[in-house]
């Protein structure tokens, strides 16, 4: 996440510098606790939080979980983690809906923090949910709010009551009480209502805004805060919580390059919960807040449940099985490739997800490099291609090879280059779903298991069978003398009088995992 990346770095470097040591003294608890305060403060996270943070991990550092534990270093970065998750709330809480539909969801914050993209966010999660939300556009201050509402709910797929052009014209008290009761006669259970903002935080906002609350009863008030904001995001949520009080934080705009440590802030000076992370400018962006989950994200330790359920949601079962099965069968072609890479989009940025394994972290520059447009010319290329030809990549001759690269804007070269990787990429799938070990290149293929007993029979049976004893002992020493000149390989394909992996190897190797 791009936000946290700065302190990311920072911790992961503390946390690595500690692990060279088999035994830790109270200096260098000392010198990893002011390493940790420094990159908190580097990243903007309030200095009360910093300070509370700190006095927790040195003090339970210095105790005898540390010193009892048979890793240290491991024990300290467990107990970051621990006090990580406690300042960004602990445990995850999820939308607290009405007994007697509709809930109304009240949104608050600054003008600029990202409101009614948020909104349009939320209805469609909600809708994917099976829930029928109703935006209200109670925002008519700002120029063209009501209109951008009425875009991101067609987007969205979700209705919304816009009866006030906005643009300074109506009262937003008014819309946001005729939007409860147009959602009660339409039958809709849930409401969404977008208010205004300020570019600051001034007298006319906290009234309006209180104003809505009195007038709604909302169910909940969601504080939305550009994560982004610097350390004036504790004085606005302060500000936000007096004057109007909420039940909950979003964080907007988590993929910037800001340093965005004060959204760490919020929950711990406050004392609200984050529910949600908005993590890009798609409607699909967003995420229900897992302050572990988080955590693990800042430190390194990666997100593999948030991985999983985004796969979950992207892939079909019943298309993985078929899939599965045509692999057995060798039938798998460029159509099911094709669709499987339609699924993997589905789960969103390639950068992101590969963000969220372990240890990316020191990856960050490979990451950055990844070009994702790759995938969109390997899909244009196989779009120009006929049905047959996807089916049976052998019909490819020169002329057709030609008519594809101009009919997708790359070249023959490229083609060819798509062709080649398919093609190895299946052959080693194949092998796998038979229960057999690919042949990589420059390793070599591993076998089965029981090859080498029946090399070894083989050996026993290449001595010679002369009736002579000195004729039969001058040929096995010959026999003998020609398998110590072979290499015996191993496992791997890799044996004492094997040469490692070429430069060439290593190529092929790269361009059959795809990377160009």
């Amino acid at each position: 996440m791009a936000t946290f990346g700065t302190l990311s770095d920072r911790l992961t470097e503390t946390f690595r510098n500690l692990r060279t040591k088999g035994k830790l003294t109270p200096a260098d608890i000392d010198g990893t606790v002011r390493e940790i305060r420094r990159a908190l403060l580097d990243a903007d996270v309030a200095l009360t939080v910093v300070k509370d943070f700190t006095a927790k991990v040195r003090e339970r550092a210095l105790g005898d979980e540390v010193n009892r534990a048979l890793n240290p270093a491991q024990q300290v970065v467990q107990i970051v983690n621990e006090e990580l998750v406690a300042i960004l709330g602990g445990q995850q809480r999820r939308l607290q809906f009405a007994k007697n539909p509709p809930t109304v969801i009240m949104l608050a914050g600054l003008q600029g923090s990202g409101k009614t993209t948020f909104a349009g966010k939320l209805a469609k999660m909600l809708e994917k949910d099976g829930h029928t939300p109703l935006l209200v556009a109670a925002d008519l201050q700002r120029p063209n709010a009501v209109n951008q509402l009425q875009v991101v709910a067609e987007q969205a797929g979700a209705a919304i009551y816009a009866p006030q052009p906005g643009n300074g014209v109506g009262d937003p008290v008014r819309v946001a009480r005729e939007g409860v009761e147009q959602a009660r006669r339409a039958q809709h259970d849930i409401v969404i209502i977008d208010t205004a903002g300020r570019l600051g935080v001034d007298a006319e906002l906290m009234e309006q805004a209180a104003d809505i609350r009195a007038a709604t009863s909302p169910d909940e008030v969601l504080f939305v805060i550009d994560a982004m904001i610097g350390q004036d995001a504790v004085n606005t949520a302060k500000a936000f919580q007096d004057g109007v009080d909420f039940t909950g934080v979003v964080l907007s705009k988590l993929d910037g390059d800001a340093r965005g440590g004060a959204a760490l802030s919020v929950a711990s000076v406050t004392g609200r919960p984050i529910i949600f992370a908005s993590t890009g400018e798609g409607l699909d962006d967003l995420e229900p807040f897992h302050p572990d989950r988080m955590a693990s994200r800042i430190l390194d330790l990666g997100d593999i449940l948030t991985l999983i359920e985004q796969a979950q949601e992207a892939f079909d079962e019943d298309e993985a099985r078929k899939v599965a099965e045509k692999l057995a069968t060798e039938q798998f072609t460029l159509e099911d490739f094709l669709q499987q890479m339609q699924q993997m989009r589905k789960m969103g940025s390639m950068k992101k997800m590969l963000g969220m394994l372990p240890g990316m972290g020191s990856m960050k520059q490979q990451l950055d490099d990844f070009d994702e447009s790759e995938i969109d010319r390997t899909e244009a290329i196989i779009r120009s291609m006929t049905p047959g030809e996807r089916r049976n990549t052998k019909v490819l001759n020169g002329s057709r090879r030609l008519r594809i690269a101009r009919g997708s804007g790359m070249t023959v070269t490229d083609v060819n280059q798509l062709v080649q990787r398919f093609e190895r990429a299946a052959k080693m799938m194949k092998t796998v779903a038979r229960g057999g070990v690919p042949n990589i290149p420059g390793m070599g293929s591993m076998g089965k298991p029981g090859a080498s007993s029946k090399r070894g029979k083989q050996q026993k049976k290449k001595g010679s069978r002369s009736g002579n004893p000195a004729k039969r002992a001058a040929e096995n020493a010959g026999v003998a003398s020609s398998e110590a000149a072979a290499p015996t390989g191993s496992g791997f394909g890799l044996g004492g009088g094997q040469k490692a992996p070429s430069a060439a190897d290593l190529a092929d190797l790269q361009k059959l995992l795809g990377k160009r």
